[in-house]
């Protein structure tokens, strides 16, 4: 056993008979057929007559996992703000103008649940504005918004503008009322 361990060669090692073997055809069809045939005695082993040559025998895989760095390219993995960013500011204000109305809610990001709506299209609100969408309905529909999502106990909200929209104008207008019925922007 101690002369498998040792850095000579060991007699366990493949000989070039194998090779040659190998590359031939097999005269018969059969499965036993296609295993290579070594020649191998008790006695070869413990005193082989002739020395296996010194080739290096290399496994060459034909499938290997993805190396670290490819594993840590992941294109479509969400960030870490991406990921929990629905939890930390779960409240988002919506607001939709029309030419005609103002539409707003407050939705819950996780369950899709509104907590509050407020529009100048409802009955009371559509009959008592001389304007729909003019400044004192933008305060109006803020002043809603900051009343039901209190009675809904929500004091804290986020509001995400899209893409090249400025919070000035009328979104700024309904955004300040909320603010200043105490509902916290984060």
């Amino acid at each position: 056993m101690a002369g498998c361990l040792s850095s000579t060669t060991s007699p366990f090692l493949l000989s070039s008979h194998f090779y040659r073997t190998r590359r031939e055809k097999p005269t018969s069809i059969s499965w036993s057929s296609s295993f290579p045939q070594l020649n191998l005695s008790i006695n070869s082993i413990s005193n082989p007559s002739n020395p296996p040559l010194k080739k290096q025998f290399v496994v060459r895989a034909a499938w290997t996992r993805r190396s670290r760095g490819e594993a840590a390219k992941r294109p479509n993995r969400k960030s870490w703000k991406q990921r929990t960013d629905m939890y930390m500011r779960p409240f988002l204000l919506n607001v939709f103008f029309s030419k005609r109305f103002i539409h707003a809610k407050v939705m819950h990001r996780g369950t899709s649940k509104v907590i509050s709506v407020a529009t100048t299209n409802a009955k009371d609100l559509r009959n008592a504005l001389p304007s729909l969408t003019d400044d004192n309905a933008c305060r109006v529909v803020g002043k809603l918004i900051a009343e039901r999502s209190k009675e809904a106990d929500v004091f804290a909200m986020s509001y995400e503008p899209n893409k090249n929209e400025r919070i000035e104008g009328s979104l700024g207008i309904v955004i300040d009322t909320i603010k200043e019925s105490g509902i916290i922007f984060v």
